[in-house]
């Protein structure tokens, strides 16, 4: 079996937000065994599996990443869009537009910790096309 559906994210401000809960509102019931796939369609925006607990790993996460490629440095040739375009980009290769995650028993098989993160870089990103392919038995 192999089910897919495109969803359209709801705009959000700069940060790291967590859409577990989201996503799995939207999930058809899942098969026994296998895999789901979330693919954003974007080049400014990322997906990651990381800590849901404690908001302050958001917080220090996303200080590392604006230290890792901040705004509107001097260096950048790509500006057209905005200060925050270039370093968004930088930050969409280094975290991602994919996750696979395991199916088992019918659930999301993430960790206890685990929450899934829609990671908006920019000032004004809009909203966010998600694909989602579920292969599974």
């Amino acid at each position: 079996m192999i089910l897919q559906k495109e969803i359209k994210l709801t705009p959000r401000p700069k940060g790291m937000h967590l859409i577990t809960g989201e996503i799995i509102r939207i999930l058809p019931p899942l098969p026994k065994t296998g895999i789901v796939n979330l693919f954003l369609k974007h080049t400014s925006a990322a997906l990651t599996l990381t800590e849901n607990a404690d908001p302050d790993v958001r917080k220090d996460l996303s200080e590392i990443l604006d230290r890792l490629a901040p705004e509107a440095a001097p260096y950048y040739l790509h500006t057209a869009e905005g200060p925050d375009d270039m370093a968004a980009h930088a930050k969409t290769v280094m975290l991602g537009a994919t996750l696979t995650i395991p199916i088992s028993d019918g659930y999301l098989n993430v960790g206890t910790w685990q929450g899934i993160f829609l990671c908006e870089f920019r000032d004004h990103g809009g909203p966010r096309d998600l694909v989602i392919t579920i292969i599974g038995e």
